[in-house]
């Protein structure tokens, strides 16, 4: 059996009795499992090559490296897609591209994004569905206000930050969303006094401190590095010599990020929840291109960036960490994406997943106690362009033209092996044919601007401006 379909570790039944424990959410006399909070933490465009763990050199994150030191790191983990909106919305649903709602950047003509459907599975709702209690702060793009894809309307009982993606790319905005209230902000101009970032942390520490005597679920959809590349102060690369003022400023909101993981990590330690707190750090696509993508080689070793379903575009940095749980230093080849994670956390809240996923739990590759379940196949879709991973094989399709790569020898996908494996190559078409079904995203359509959105631009020039389908997010 290949390696990438072993790891140590306990099938799910094991697993499940590997969480019992006595404390203050279960006694193992009783055989109920100690169900952990879950904090879920996402950068915004942040490449494979960004962090320290992942071979940075000049950025510094020691708070994120630490949790990969102390837990685990996944080499082989994927978004679910190349650009914000459907990588998003494969991990809300736990479906892939083929299957998930949304699948790709789409501008509106008012604040917000296309939104998924009322009836939409969402990993927020299963686990309010096991009594957690859920919180979304950050960035949304899945549903503008008051629409079926609010946050507070697909499983989140608390939701701040930026509804709309387009507004994301600053971090002055004018106002940020606080369940269904905008929330004005002392800035003008893309300049002002008041940080999105820190006021995203802000919160997202003060739903910690109240919800810390009951089970919670934390989704920290951050921003940094998006583009624009603002940030207050310069930290340790003000004095960076032969830096550019762009490359201090990237550095700096990276490690600002890496600052405020550390502080979530000292406040679950104070509040006496570390050892039931899992933590995972992520980002939602590959490095952007430009000088995030070439001033730090965002990519690392892997082809491509943002945009593009070569590994660079959507293969992700994942490290957690649950002190006690996950055995410290681990590092896992195990394939993983997206997807995975509605089937993970409901299996270690207990949570009833009633309709389809595309997820496989991956609670045994992070117990590191039995035998994981591996995926037969990982599919993408984006505009015109395909992509399959199976085990070692990746299968990228541009203009109609099929590239087949082993990733085991070549990590960079340089050299098209497909002339030689007729097999596989017969393979990838048939998921290829059967992967993808239709969604109503593609076709529908905004009517009804909201009265209270002030911010919508006028609907005349709305119109003609949503005619180009955006990619930008």
């Amino acid at each position: 059996m290949n390696r990438r379909d072993m790891l140590t570790g306990a099938g799910l039944l094991a697993a499940g009795w590997c969480l019992l424990g006595k404390g203050p959410r279960g006694r193992a006399a009783e055989g109920k499992p100690l169900r952990p909070n879950i904090i879920y933490i996402m950068a915004d465009d942040l490449g494979y090559g960004h962090l320290g763990c992942y071979g940075q050199k000049e950025i510094t994150t020691p708070n994120i490296d630490r949790i990969a030191a102390e837990g685990i790191r996944l080499t082989d983990h994927y978004a679910g897609s190349a650009v914000c909106a459907p990588s998003r919305s494969t991990l809300l649903e736990g479906l892939h591209t083929g299957h998930c709602y949304v699948r790709g950047n789409r501008r509106l003509p008012v604040e917000g994004n296309v939104p998924i459907p009322a009836e939409s599975q969402t990993f927020g709702k299963v686990m309010q569905s096991a009594g957690y209690v859920t919180a979304c702060i950050g960035k949304w793009g899945l549903g503008y206000p008051g629409s079926s894809g609010d946050p507070t309307r697909q499983g989140f009982d608390h939701w701040f930050g930026y509804n709309c993606q387009r507004q994301a790319h600053s971090y002055y905005p004018t106002h940020l969303w606080r369940n269904d209230k905008k929330v004005m902000l002392r800035n003008t101009g893309g300049k002002g006094k008041d940080y999105s970032h820190d006021l995203l942390t802000a919160e997202a520490l003060t739903f910690i401190r109240d919800n810390h005597k009951k089970p919670f679920l934390l989704y920290l959809p951050y921003t940094i590095p998006h583009a624009k590349f603002e940030v207050p102060d310069l930290g340790l690369y003000a004095d960076k010599a032969g830096w550019s003022s762009t490359k201090k400023a990237i550095a700096a909101m990276i490690t600002r990020m890496d600052r405020d993981v550390g502080t979530i990590l000292t406040l679950i330690k104070d509040l006496g929840i570390e050892g039931n707190t899992l933590v995972i750090f992520t980002s939602d696509n590959g490095s952007a291109g430009g000088a995030l993508h070439q001033l730090f080689k965002g990519s690392g070793p892997l082809r491509g960036c943002k945009g593009s379903l070569y590994d660079g575009g959507i293969r992700a940095p994942w490290v957690a960490r649950w002190p006690g749980k996950i055995a410290p230093g681990r590092v896992s080849a195990h394939v993983s994406a997206f997807w995975d994670m509605l089937a993970t956390f409901a299996e270690l809240g207990g949570a009833k997943v009633a309709k389809e996923t595309d997820g496989i739990s991956i609670v045994p590759t992070l117990l590191g106690t039995g035998k994981q379940k591996a995926h037969q196949y990982l599919y993408w879709e984006f505009g015109r362009a395909r992509a399959v991973r199976m085990d070692k094989w990746k299968a990228v399709v541009n203009r109609g033209k099929l590239a087949l790569y082993d990733l085991d020898k070549d990590i960079g996908e340089t050299t098209d092996l497909s002339g030689g494996r007729p097999e596989l190559v017969q393979r990838v078409k048939a998921i290829l044919a059967s992967a993808h079904r239709g969604t109503g995203w593609t076709t529908w359509k905004y009517t009804s601007p909201r009265a209270d959105d002030k911010g919508s631009r006028k609907p005349g020039r709305a119109k003609r401006r949503n005619r180009r389908k955006g990619t930008s997010g």
